[in-house]
């Protein structure tokens, strides 16, 4: 028998017995082989296939509305909705049994509270159906177990995260405590708390059984009407290609027959991205070992909760009278070639690894020393570039949807994910604001890039129990995507140093701290010490990779992890003041910028757009995009241009109609699919161009904006010649630009759109003549604060998918009183004649505290919503922040509800106090981006 602890040691010594991994490469990270062995896991049984069966355990059927592609926690959970939202001409097929793969071995816990207000959701469904609603419905148990859930907490920073759990559990109805040591040694007597700060104690968190959550879900799917056929593996997809261009699923192919079909779901786990290789579909996940030993029995233990240590990065599984031990490292091995045999199988346990979490478990758990280890669990699991599931149509194929990528999170998700990709499949969007597992929140230059899928995979699995700060970036595949001001350029003719030409980075030299954002390296903030440039990823140190010494951007990096006001407070107010006193500029050239033309753009624009964009051509339009549930995919900025030939990039060849989008970079993708996808589905014979890398963008706002451009442009900038939401091209500094008055800060101010070989002596330009108005270049950590400020929205913050404009605040955007008809219009005309029953209100706090978002609301001590989104605002000089409420009655929520009720606001369990404002506090009446100060 081998020991935890100590014995351990031994057990390392002696491990010829089992047959190590043969590495791919010199670094040691990832492994090729296909030996694997059988081992037993901590379940009563497994759905492995019986010796001597072979071919489907069913005919196939010529024909199916939906077919999906694995019998794991996901494919089950998406087969089982669909037929609750009454499809019974499904299909799932499975190429071995039921949890082949990863889910038979996943260790199944649910832990009920994240820093996501989604993921809360999702899981509370997850539970819902696994410890109540399967079991009424079929009369099967699950295996599901309610034993409680413990997460531990070394330091103040890990406490201060759980209380911010707590807090957000408290709008959602989820009981849960912080524990004192003391407090945590009564719940839990085998635990060592000599060590701790304290507890969060979530007594309905649980464990769930695969084999008997799967089985039962396809027995209730195919009572239903669906069909599961099991030992089929699929061979190929039949893809074609419409009218229009478009290529959908057609069909899928098997050894046995080919089924027809318009859709296919991808719950193929590690195997997912070789089934979208059959349809041309990127799948960007990789494989990874992932490891736990299950111990013997340890008296005691029963009834106890299970355990997450995240600053030890172990967890410990209840498993009867015994613990299943795991946890995160940062060195998993990479499983490069996946085999297509590997079913019911396990790789042997790699102890030099997996020792890390040994420590961890054993300082937890004393008791662990001196017990013995019962068998040992490495299986594969597929892990994804920011550790969150990829879900969602695919953008290269109609009909072609995702389900995969959990990084060990299938089952606790299964439930939530599976109801809302069945919405999805159905009904063309999901109910729940699902951007964050949408496969479009990644550019498509990135799904195929192979160093970036494995870096930023390693990256996200290393750090997975780590504190999630309000300010993290990543450091793995930076300097992906680099607009022209954050280039080695040399520029001869202008240096912001006399007599020395600029040949270097034009922002950096300047001490930008750039953020990481769909790829694009983009201005966060401006340090005072200096160039902090992003150095290539290290791995950590791990795989005998060298690790980055005096690695400048990771330091500043880590003083700005805190839950507290960040120490670059004061940079940042200094950016937001001299913006709101004199002029700023910011670099926006991540933003993407579409054109759209062809014979049926007036239609498409109409159709697309919430506000009635067909204006004179020279104006410019702040809109929405919505969904069929009214709920706004985009929020954007969209000029008419006038018909004209070709001058790309700054003006596209038009005879008719055409349009310039304008939309936050971080989410371009996204906006791109969305409009393809609307165009296809009405079949507007249009043309959307993407421009995005061809020009620069740079925004110069203040009340000293106009003084400062009317020397660099060739315009006249009066309110008269050039007003609020208009745009021109103009001649600055001898270039020609495309300037349009706009501001996303809520000062006077215009946006300079330019060609990318222009964009340095146009900026050079602006920053010369700026020097004796006080000009300072600004990042986006500003354009947070200042835009919250102003009461400006940001998408997938505080207006996400799930939010129509008129919960919003934003019904101004909608041409409402016009007869245009436009995607969503009829599902806002039904919310506006029942009345709001959710609103956005703005809520400020007196006391100098952060806020970060997903701190509660409380309307007269009940609970009614969490924040959004929150930041300091310089001006008004008090904490901000919106969110959502509801009527604990379900009534409406009335601008006299909001008005009649004493708000306060939970953060890290302490309430303070708020002012409830139905309008922005900051220039309400919108004089400064008009150009009326004083």
């Amino acid at each position: 028998m081998a020991f935890l602890g100590k014995a351990a040691q031994r057990v390392m010594a002696c491990r010829q017995t089992l047959s190590p991994l043969c590495r791919a490469t010199t670094r040691c990270y990832s492994s090729q082989s296909t030996h694997t062995t059988e081992k037993s896991v901590p379940y009563e049984k497994i759905l492995k296939q019986e010796d001597g069966l072979s071919g489907p355990t069913k005919p196939l059927p010529k024909s199916a509305d939906v077919v999906v592609i694995g019998g794991g926690s996901l494919g089950c959970q998406t087969l089982y909705h669909l037929c609750k939202l009454g499809m019974t001409n499904v299909v799932l097929l499975e190429r071995d049994r039921l949890t082949a793969g990863t889910t038979w071995h996943t260790a199944g816990l649910l832990w009920q509270l994240r820093p996501s207000d989604t993921e809360v959701e999702l899981l509370a469904h997850t539970r819902n159906v696994i410890s109540s609603e399967l079991e009424e419905e079929t009369g099967l148990e699950t295996g599901w177990i309610q034993n409680g859930g413990l997460f531990i907490a070394s330091n103040k920073q890990r406490l201060d995260e759980y209380k911010r759990l707590m807090s957000l559990g408290k709008a959602y109805g989820i009981e849960s405590y912080v524990l004192s040591p003391a407090e945590t040694k009564d719940l839990y007597p085998l635990m060592n708390v000599k060590d701790l700060y304290g507890t969060l104690y979530v007594p309905k968190d649980g464990t769930m059984d695969p084999a008997g959550t799967c089985t039962t879900l396809s027995r209730a799917a195919t009572a239903r009407g669906a069909t599961v056929i099991e030992n089929c593996p699929v061979t190929g997809i039949q893809v074609k290609v419409d009218d229009l261009g478009v290529k959908r699923v057609k069909a899928v192919e098997t050894a046995h027959g080919t089924i027809q079909t318009p859709c296919v779901v991808n719950c193929a786990g590690v195997w997912a991205t070789k089934l979208g290789e059959m349809a041309g579909v990127n799948v960007p996940l990789i494989a990874m070992h992932h490891a736990y030993v299950v111990t013997e029995r340890i008296e005691g233990i029963q009834n106890m909760p299970n355990v997450r240590d995240h600053d030890a990065s172990v967890y410990l599984r209840l498993q009867g009278d015994a613990l299943s031990v795991g946890g995160y490292e940062q060195n998993p091995i990479f499983w490069n070639d996946v085999s297509d045999k590997f079913a019911f199988s396990l790789f042997d346990l790699d102890w030099d690894v997996f020792m890390q979490h040994i420590d961890g478990a054993v300082n937890r758990v004393p008791a662990l020393e001196q017990t013995g280890i019962k068998s040992t669990v490495c299986g594969p699991e597929s892990f994804t570039a920011d550790h969150k599931p990829l879900m969602g149509e695919a953008p290269e194929v109609r009909g072609f949807f995702l389900g995969c990528g959990f990084n060990s999170a299938g089952m606790m998700l299964g439930g939530g994910c599976g109801k809302e990709l069945a919405h999805w499949i159905i009904h063309g969007r999901p109910e729940k604001d699902m951007y964050g597992y949408d496969i479009r929140r990644f550019h498509h230059s990135l799904t195929n890039n192979n160093r970036w899928i494995r870096e930023r995979s390693h990256e996200s699995y290393a750090k997975n129990y780590s504190v999630v700060f309000p300010f993290d970036e990543p450091l793995a595949s930076r300097n992906m995507r680099k607009d022209p001001f954050h280039q080695v350029q040399p520029c001869s003719n202008f240096s912001l140093f006399p007599f020395e030409p600029l040949t270097r980075d034009v922002l950096q030299e300047q001490g930008c701290v750039f953020q990481e954002r769909h790829g694009w390296e983009r201005p966060g903030w401006f340090n005072r010490g200096g160039p902090a440039p992003v150095l290539d990823y290290d791995y950590y140190g791990a795989y005998d990779v060298p690790k980055n010494t005096d690695y400048k951007y990771s330091e500043i990096l880590g003083k700005e992890y805190t839950f507290d006001f960040p120490p670059h407070h004061d940079v940042i107010r200094d950016e937001c003041l001299s913006c709101r006193n004199a002029v700023a500029v910011f670099d926006m050239s991540y933003f993407g910028k579409f054109y759209l033309t062809g014979p049926d753009a007036k239609k498409a624009a109409d159709w697309l757009f919430t506000a009635d964009v067909n204006k004179a051509p020279g104006s410019t339009v702040y809109t929405c995009m919505l969904n069929k549930r009214g709920g706004v995919e985009s929020d954007l900025t969209v000029s008419r241009l006038e018909p004209s030939p070709a001058h790309l990039p700054l003006t596209p060849e038009s005879n008719g109609e055409a349009y310039y989008l304008a939309i936050g970079g971080g989410v371009a993708q996204h906006n791109w699919s969305h409009i393809q996808a609307v165009l296809q589905d009405q079949g507007f014979r249009c043309t959307l161009i993407d421009h995005t890398e061809d020009m620069g963008m740079i925004s110069i706002q203040g009340p000293k904006s106009r003084e400062l451009l009317q020397e660099v442009l060739d315009s006249d900038l009066s309110n008269d010649a050039f007003p609020f939401s208009t745009h021109k091209i103009v001649n600055a500094a001898g270039h020609k630009v495309r300037a349009m008055r706009l501001s996303f800060v809520g000062e006077m101010g215009w946006e300079l759109h330019v060609p990318k070989e222009s964009c340095l002596p146009v900026y050079h330009a602006v920053m010369t003549a700026g020097a004796k108005y006080g000009i300072c270049n600004a990042g986006y950590r500003a354009i947070d604060s200042l835009s919250i400020e102003k009461g400006y929205r940001h998408w997938h913050a505080d207006l996400r998918p799930d939010d129509t404009p008129l919960e919003a605040g934003l019904a101004f955007t909608c041409k409402m009183k016009t007869s245009i008809p436009f995607l969503g219009r009829q599902a806002l005309e039904a919310q506006k004649a029942e009345g709001l029953r959710r609103r956005i209100v703005c809520f400020t706090v007196d006391e100098k505290v952060p806020m970060f978002g997903l701190e509660a609301i409380f309307r007269n001590g009940v609970p009614v919503g969490h924040l959004r989104r929150s930041e300091f605002g310089f001006a008004i000089d008090k904490t901000i922040g919106y969110g959502y409420i509801c009527n604990p009655d379900g009534g409406v929520v009335s601008p006299d509800f909001v008005r009649s009720g004493e708000f306060t606001l939970e953060r890290m369990g302490v309430t303070y106090k708020a002012t409830a404002h139905l309008k922005s506090p900051f220039d309400p009446e919108n004089k400064r981006v008009k150009g009326i100060y004083g």
